[in-house]
Formats: structure tokens, C-alpha cells, sequence
């Protein structure tokens, strides 16, 4: 809450004039992650920095970053968007460096999510269409050969295509057929608030990457489809401040804010795809419930960054100085 205050209360002019110095910083600190007796490993992921007591992942910090990165780069080459080696290629290789440092640690969700806030951006910014085309191209193919080349995502694809094989169901498939079972027990209604089977060690990760199927079996559909509704409201208010914005020709602020709700609508839609069993098993915490230090606090922060552009917004509307 406290960092989420400090967020609030810088202008949007100074995001956007520190816009390259933070992201060149996120991308440090990714680095640092790498360096052996620095950055700490958990479950064969090198992802976080410890600082005393807490850790800090910076892939989440990356996401602020490249957001507002990307939408600074998206105002200052506005017209060059439709040339490929002045609009296109800088923002490749800034994509392609986070990338290659994530799948070292390695982060494939985290990379998805970034990927998908650039693109996102870059494409309400006006990029040419051939050039978007292309570059949707390169990244499925890319992400494709990253799946086939690695076993151990292979087998996860594999396995989320036939979770009930008893190879699977007891192996690659094991979280997400115990998802199935959770939502498959809370049927219309749930069976009540904390009466859920499947988080007492029977789902993995049922605080974090699985927090979905532990709400589905408590609260039922028709809870779950309330939580989808908070967040089908939150990326629309997102995106129609960010219209607002660029209505008032304020293009940074517009694409920031959208820039959130792109995050947070792609995010949510994995999480929940995974559970469900719509997309293949991938770490990824729900925005704004799931248990987790730096992603709760980066979460928080965007969510006080889409607050800092509608308050711009209303002062200018009311005539005021922001």
C-alpha cells in the first residue's frame, strides 16, 4: 500500500521521463538474478534476490517497467511505426534481451505476460499491420520451438491434452487433474467458505498458481463467475480511461493505462485457462488474489498507475493543473 501511495503521487510526466532509466534497471537486476551466491533458487528456478528477510523477483517489476517503457517508446516513434528498422526492430531487440534472460532463470510465464504488454501496446500505438503480423508469427513460432526443445515443457503439453491418462494423472497432469476435481466438487454453490478438500495438500500451489480451482470448489460457479466479473470490470474501466486519455491527446497516459488492463485481462485469462484446464500448466498467479510478495505489491502499483491517469483525466477535464 505504502508503494502503491508513492506510485499515486508522482505525475505521469515523470513516469514517462524515467520510462528508459527503470526498464534498463529492471533488466539489471534480471541479470543479477543469474549470478551465482546472489540470486536465490527455489524448485530449480533462479528468480528472486533475497533481502533479509523477503525476496524480490524482478520479472515482476519487469512488467511496470516494460509498460511504461513501451508505451514511452510507442509516443516518441509514433512516426516511425509504420517503418520496420525505426519502429519495429528496437523494440524486438528490447524484447528479445528480457526474453533470453527469462528463459535463463527460467520464467516462460513471466516472459508470455511481458510479451503480450509490449505487443499490446505497440499495436494500439498504430504499428504497421504487416509488421504486428509478423511479429505475432516470430513469437508463436518462437514460443512453439522453446516447447518442443525442452522435454519437460513437451511433456507438460502432452499431459494437459489427456490429464485422466493414469501416466499423467499422476505425474505432468497432477495439478491440473486435482484442479478439475476442486472445481468439479464445488459444482453450482460450492461446498462453503474454507470447507475445501483439495488445498489440504492435495493441490499444489492451491495459494498461488491454483487459487482459481480452491474459490471454484468453495464458492462454485457462481462465485467463480462473480471474481470474473471484478476482473471483466477492471480491464474495461482500464481501457476506457485509457480511451479518455488519448482522447485528450494524451497518448502516454492512454497507453499506460490500457497497458494495465492488457496485463491484467492476459494474466488472469492464463491463470484461469490453466486451472480450467483451456491452456496448458504454467506458473502463473491470479492478479490481486493470489499469495505472493512482489507480485501483489508490482500488481498494486499498476493498479495505483491506472488511478494516477483517471485523476490526471477529471483534473483536466475540470480544468485543472495535474
Amino acid at each position: 500500500l505504502l508503494c502503491a501511495a508513492f506510485v499515486l503521487s508522482i505525475p505521469m510526466q515523470v513516469w514517462q521521463k524515467f520510462a528508459v532509466p527503470l526498464f534498463l534497471i529492471s533488466l539489471l537486476l534480471l541479470l543479477v538474478v543469474l549470478v551465482p551466491g546472489i540470486g536465490r533458487e527455489v524448485n530449480g528456478a533462479r528468480r528472486w534476490l533475497p533481502l533479509g528477510p523477503l525476496n524480490f523477483q524482478p520479472s515482476e517489476l519487469m512488467k511496470i517497467t516494460i509498460l511504461l517503457y513501451a508505451a514511452d517508446y510507442t509516443v516518441r516513434k509514433q512516426e516511425h511505426m509504420q517503418n520496420f528498422f525505426r519502429g519495429f526492430l528496437p523494440m524486438s531487440f528490447a524484447l528479445a534481451a528480457v526474453g533470453i534472460v527469462l528463459l535463463l532463470e527460467p520464467d516462460l510465464g513471466a516472459f508470455m505476460v511481458i510479451v503480450a504488454i509490449a505487443v499490446g501496446i505497440l499495436f494500439i500505438g498504430g504499428i504497421n499491420g504487416k509488421l504486428f503480423s509478423s511479429l505475432l508469427a516470430i513469437l508463436f513460432g518462437s514460443f512453439l520451438a522453446l516447447i518442443w526443445l525442452s522435454p519437460w515443457r513437451r511433456g507438460r503439453l502432452f499431459a494437459y491434452l489427456d490429464p485422466w491418462n493414469p501416466d499423467n494423472a499422476y505425474g505432468s497432469a497432477y495439478q491440473l487433474s486435482h484442479s478439475l476435481i476442486a472445481l468439479g466438487r464445488g459444482e453450482w454453490f460450492g461446498v462453503g467458505l474454507g470447507a475445501s478438500v483439495e488445498k489440504l495438500h492435495y493441490l499444489p500451489e492451491a495459494h498461488t498458481d491454483f487459487i482459481v480451482a480452491v474459490i471454484g470448489e468453495e464458492l462454485g460457479f457462481v462465485g467463480l463467475m462473480c471474481l470474473l466479473s471484478l476482473f471483466v470490470f477492471l480491464v474495461w474501466r482500464g481501457f476506457d480511461i485509457g480511451r479518455q486519455s488519448i482522447a485528450m491527446e494524451r497518448i502516454f497516459n492512454g497507453l499506460v493505462a490500457q497497458g494495465v488492463a492488457l496485463w491484467f485481462g492476459v494474466q488472469t485469462f492464463i491463470n484461469v485457462g490453466v486451472c480450467v484446464g483451456l491452456l496448458p500448466t504454467k506458473g502463473l498467479t491470479l492478479p490481486m488474489v493470489s499469495y505472493g510478495g512482489s507480485g501483489i505489491v508490482m500488481n498494486l502499483c499498476a493498479i495505483a498507475l491506472l488511478l494516477r491517469v483517471d485523476h490526471e483525466n477529471r483534473n483536466m477535464m475540470r480544468g485543472k493543473r495535474t
